[in-house]
């Protein structure tokens, strides 16, 4: 009678352990889903706003140029020149930085936290 209630008690145990990790395997492939949509539109509005970014800037930037240019004298346009050439570039620097720091932004970070966390209480039974 004694082996019955043991053999139903592990059946139990394997049971909820089947049940739980089904359960985290469903539950981190919704997390990872989720996170691929959003990483999905990041990249598309990382891509419309660069490019949006890039036409604009360099509309603006070059009749705003040609216009100041034209108000000097001269003599002084070569200077002029120079120096908005200057600042453009420093301009660029700006935001080659802050696009760079967007590309390395890790993908899919909250599904790679849970599952290191998930191996790390995996390995506690190892």
């Amino acid at each position: 009678m004694s082996d019955n209630n043991h053999t139903t008690g592990l059946g139990t145990l394997a049971s909820r352990i089947g049940k739980t990790t089904l359960g985290a395997l469903t539950n981190r492939g919704e997390l990872l889903a989720v996170e691929w949509q959003q990483e999905k539109a990041r990249l598309t509005q990382l891509l419309i706003l660069s490019v949006g970014l890039m036409f604009l800037g360099m509309m603006g930037a070059l009749l705003l140029t040609a216009t100041i240019i034209y108000l000097f004298h001269e003599e002084y346009r070569l200077y002029v020149a120079a120096g908005f050439t200057i600042l453009y570039l420093g301009g660029a620097g700006f935001v080659f930085f802050k696009l760079n720091k967007l590309v390395k932004e890790e993908p899919f970070s909250e599904t790679l936290k849970q599952l290191r966390k998930d191996r790390s209480l995996l390995d506690v039974f190892e």
